[in-house]
């Protein structure tokens, strides 16, 4: 089975069936992405999860704008100082609400719990306030194992945006329940791709993650995902694969399923085959 065919039916079979309703989000609403890096490069490619929230709505007939709120290195603290200009003044129908990673992964310069609290608290109310729908999301992980310091530490964090959502009967994509739900499935099956390209920011497997959960949170059910991720795997220029060569999802698929075959890790086959091919190059006679 192909790496990313596996992590789609893994995600569908760890979480619930969503009911037969219509999803939250409504054609041509706009939708705001606060957050820091990890939204800040969400936004920065066509692979990046905030794009693919907007493409797996479109290719679900639901087409939306998106404002683009992510700022790398960011906490709750000035992501709360920059609501006002970042996303309420461009009122926005919705915005979603990822927060918490560099507040514990800073340690002495990050954020208290009790100070996150009142932070995100107050965000939430200014959007009600402002009739701006809010979606939390949980933090997805501080690099691995699962019960390093820093990921023990953001579990705190994370029960609180639970508890808030449940509160506030806000929509919550929990991504941090369905990243260690995917990591769990690619270990069962033996594969040694990560969702992230460094601990923490996500790889396209982990943005495709993310926009899985926000959609399923937004109440696409399991035919509009499937929809959403064909769309996804067309995607062109959506992976690099070498300094100046980018593909698409789909092809990204193929060549992992390739290199299965070989028994080669992704990486290890792609050098060899560039190298094979420069040598190809450089060998043949000048015309």
């Amino acid at each position: 089975m192909r790496l990313t065919s596996l992590i789609c039916l893994s995600a569908l079979l760890s979480s619930p069936l969503v009911r037969a309703a219509a999803p939250l989000v409504k054609s041509g609403e706009t939708i705001a992405f606060m957050g820091d890096s990890i939204t800040q490069q969400g936004a920065d490619s066509s692979s990046g999860y905030v794009h693919l929230v907007e493409s797996g709505l479109a290719a679900n007939a639901i087409p939306v704008q998106i404002i683009p709120a992510g700022i790398s290195g960011h906490k709750s603290n000035q992501m709360r100082a920059r609501l006002e200009s970042d996303v309420l003044n461009k009122k926005p129908n919705w915005m979603t609400l990822s927060c918490g990673v560099n507040d514990v992964w800073h340690g002495k310069n990050g954020v208290p719990l009790e100070d996150y609290k009142v932070n995100i608290t107050d965000m939430v109310d200014r959007c009600q306030k402002a009739g701006v729908k809010v979606m939390i999301l949980t933090s997805t992980q501080i690099q691995l194992p699962l019960d390093n310091p820093n990921n023990l530490k953001l579990g705190p964090y994370n029960d609180f945006l639970r508890a808030l959502a449940k509160e506030r009967q806000l929509p919550l994509a929990d991504l941090n329940a369905a990243m260690a739900a995917e990591q769990e499935a690619l270990k069962a099956a033996g594969k040694t791709t990560s969702l992230t390209s460094d601990g923490v920011h996500m790889s396209y497997l982990g943005n495709m993650m993310m926009a899985r959960g926000v959609l399923r949170a937004f109440g696409l059910d399991d035919a509009q995902l499937a929809t959403a991720t064909q769309k996804w795997l067309t995607i062109a220029d959506a992976v690099a694969v070498q300094a100046k060569c980018r593909i698409s999802l789909g092809d990204m698929d193929r060549l992992e399923a390739l290199a299965l075959s070989r028994k080669q890790s992704t990486h290890a086959m792609l050098e060899e085959l560039f190298s094979v091919a420069m040598k190809n190059a450089l060998g043949k006679p000048a015309k």
